[in-house]
């Protein structure tokens, strides 16, 4: 892929490299119309600055629905984690935190990403000099901890608006969850405690199923104590193929990447998706979903909770702000989203995407 340039950018394309450590990085900030550029850093052998500049663009959009004072920016470290040990890791963030002093944190943000981490933002912050250089950090340094499952609770509230915009009560609503890590399990909890009921959670493992819905403290127990769902013994046990096929209201892909595709897209028979997790579905299948009448919730506007966390964070407040905000953003912008979709009779994909270049271009306009 060759990156197009185009009226929103991106502004800056940094590649560095440090000969001591052997650290080659990239960093590209896409736009910072509304703020510096946000976006976490990975670290991958085989990143590229076009893989970058797509994060970075994504994060333009996410940051802009999500209505945040952030661009877009990510950055990219070109190293195997696998070959590294500590030290060797800590250095090569160091010395990639280093070479970005020019422009963090006055234009750029970093957070963590793919093989990065709270103690991967320790490194990068004390290196930097600045706290405000990052977020996830520990929580010694001011951190909010992804434990508290800001994405999960953002997901959840955003699943809220989906039912009440087609007129489904939350407790009367029937929910899949695809993936039970952060998310997942973070959305369960907030949905359960609001009345849902989610009858069928997978994970690598496969399905656990039960139409009466599943006890959230204990399937969390029991997934802790023996690695996987599927050992719930109050549930039939599906392959994982079968959770994208259920009866449900709701369905809730938040793990893995294009999970309903050409193969299966046909078989959904849920009422709304939402999609927790990133590209759990190219455009064209969202479009034909779209067709038959599924309302689809982009990833970008659904999982915004952990980026809504980081501007939390960055503004130095605590875990209670963060929940009041990430609800409160969540909720509005859904809200804004589905109702301009319904207006102008697109799928909710396209009004999110033209909100975000609504408010990025206003932000440009007065900067000029």
């Amino acid at each position: 892929m060759v990156i197009k340039f185009d009226d929103f950018g991106p502004e800056k394309i940094i590649q560095t490299y440090d000969a001591k450590t052997g650290m080659k990085g990239i960093l590209v900030i896409d736009n910072t119309a509304l703020g510096p550029g946000k976006g976490g850093i990975r670290m991958t052998p085989t990143v590229s600055v076009e893989e970058v500049f797509r994060l970075a663009r994504t994060m333009t959009w996410k940051n802009a629905l999500a209505d945040l004072p952030f661009g877009g920016a990510k950055g990219g470290i070109i190293a195997d984690p696998k070959n590294m040990n500590e030290k060797q890791k800590k250095d090569v963030i160091q010395a990639y935190a280093r070479s970005l002093k020019e422009v963090c944190p006055s234009i750029y943000v970093a957070g963590p990403d793919v093989n990065t981490n709270e103690e991967a933002m320790r490194w990068f912050a004390e290196a930097i000099g600045d706290r405000k250089a990052c977020t996830g950090k520990p929580k010694d340094m001011g951190g909010i901890p992804h434990e508290l499952g800001s994405t999960g609770f953002g997901v959840a509230h955003a699943t809220k608006v989906a039912l009440k915009h087609i007129g489904l009560k939350v407790d009367d609503a029937t929910i899949a969850i695809e993936g039970y890590g952060n998310v997942g399990t973070f959305a369960h909890k907030f949905l359960s405690e609001w009345g849902a009921k989610v009858v069928a959670v997978s994970d690598s493992k496969g399905v656990i199923y039960n139409e009466n819905g599943l006890d959230y403290e204990e399937l969390l127990d029991l997934k802790q104590k023996s690695g996987s769902v599927i050992n719930y013994k109050k549930g039939k046990v599906l392959p994982n193929k079968e959770i994208f096929e259920l009866n449900v209201d709701v369905l809730i892909p938040a793990a893995l990447p294009d999970v309903i595709n050409e193969s299966n897209y046909r078989n959904v028979k849920a009422e709304v998706i939402v999609e927790a997790g990133n590209i759990v579905m190219n455009e064209e299948i969202e479009g034909k979903l779209h067709e038959r009448g599924i309302l689809v919730i982009p990833d970008f506007a659904a999982n915004a909770g952990g980026v809504i966390s980081s501007w939390v964070e960055y503004i130095g407040k605590d875990a209670d702000y963060m929940f009041k905000v990430v609800q409160e953003k969540i909720t509005k912008n859904v809200k804004l989203t589905l109702d301009r979709a319904k207006k102008n009779e697109v799928k909710p994909r396209d009004a999110a995407l033209e909100i975000a270049k609504e408010r990025v271009l206003a932000a440009m306009k007065k900067r000029v």
